[in-house]
């Protein structure tokens, strides 16, 4: 967070030295405003570049088998230029090296971690163990103690869900 604040100082003193230099080559016919003006826009350049690359920046960091099956986009009132273009606040990631398969009746169970990445004040990973059933789509998280069903979070993915995708492909 530190280093973020540096950054965004830096980043700031970078467009006001600019703005001075611009003054000062046209002869100050530039009004002085111009300065501050341009360190806050530096400083808020910075910050949105910082936020927008945040997704990419976590996606380089996973390892060659993961593969991301959902995002999440919203628009935040105090950040106007979501609404042009949202921005990404969370997703989540299965790795594919780490799915475990079996038979059961005839039908093919894959037990598989669904890690979910989230954009807050410090970023936050959360992740749950699921098994699927990839001929009837019923997913159901297990238990952390016992590694037991929780057939109460039972749900039914669409044919469509790029988790399914991921999970049963071979």
């Amino acid at each position: 967070m530190i280093w973020h604040l540096v950054a965004a100082a830096f980043a700031g003193l970078g467009a006001a030295g600019v703005a001075l230099l611009l003054r000062q080559l046209s002869g100050k016919r530039l009004p002085r405003w111009i300065v501050p003006v341009c360190a806050g826009l530096g400083i808020l350049a910075y910050q949105i570049n910082y936020e927008y690359a945040w997704y990419g920046y976590k996606r380089q960091q996973l390892p060659e088998s993961a593969q991301v099956v959902s995002t999440e986009k919203s628009q935040m009132l105090w950040r106007p230029w979501t609404y042009l273009y949202p921005l990404t606040t969370a997703f989540s990631v299965v790795d594919r090296n780490d799915r475990v398969a079996s038979q059961a009746n005839g039908e093919r169970l894959v037990e598989f971690i669904l890690y979910r990445f989230e954009r807050q004040y410090r970023d936050l990973l959360t992740y749950q163990t699921y098994l699927l059933n990839c001929a009837t789509r019923e997913m159901v998280p297990l238990n952390a103690d016992n590694r037991q069903p929780d057939v109460e979070r039972l749900r039914q993915l669409e044919r469509s869900d790029p988790l399914l995708e991921a999970v049963c492909s071979e």
